[in-house]
């Protein structure tokens, strides 16, 4: 119909002549109470916006000379995070003389890798940068996460 004859039974109605899609050919609109329409559509931009969850960076940091036990419980806040859909940050910081000993840092990488590798993809390789050696994983969709 005409917009002159849509806007008619939108006065006869009571209502609002809203326009859904401008960019149509030709363009759509609804006769509707805008007050409604405007509340339900931020309602649904709200509830998208709730919806949609951002994959953050979190970070795990321990040094070369950490315990078994204590390296598992943070091998498994790494788990809850990547469980979460975070990507997770290791970093190994060196202090004193072992700086000379570089090549325990990446045993020690490798023996992270190595533990969680049914569940992650390494998205960055194990690199030194000063006093830290930091590498960044993310979970394996395909495969559930799960406990070492």
């Amino acid at each position: 119909m005409s917009r002159a004859e849509a806007l008619q039974v939108a006065v006869e109605q009571e209502l609002d002549l809203v326009e859904i899609a401008p960019d149509s050919d030709p363009p759509i609109a609804k006769i509707t109470d805008w007050g409604r329409y405007n509340y339900r559509r931020t309602k649904q931009l709200q509830k998208n916006r709730k919806a949609s969850k951002t994959a953050e960076l979190k970070q795990i940091r321990f040094g070369l000379k950490i315990g078994d036990h204590d390296l598992q419980i943070k091998l498994n806040h790494s788990l809850k995070f990547l469980e979460d859909g975070h990507k997770v940050k290791f970093t190994l910081f060196y202090r004193g003389r072992e700086q000379a000993h570089k090549d325990i840092g990446f045993q020690l990488a490798q023996r992270v890798i190595d533990q969680l590798a049914d569940n992650i993809v390494v998205d960055q390789q194990p690199t030194l940068a000063g006093k830290q050696l930091t590498f960044v994983v993310r979970s394996n969709r395909n495969a559930k996460v799960k406990n070492p």
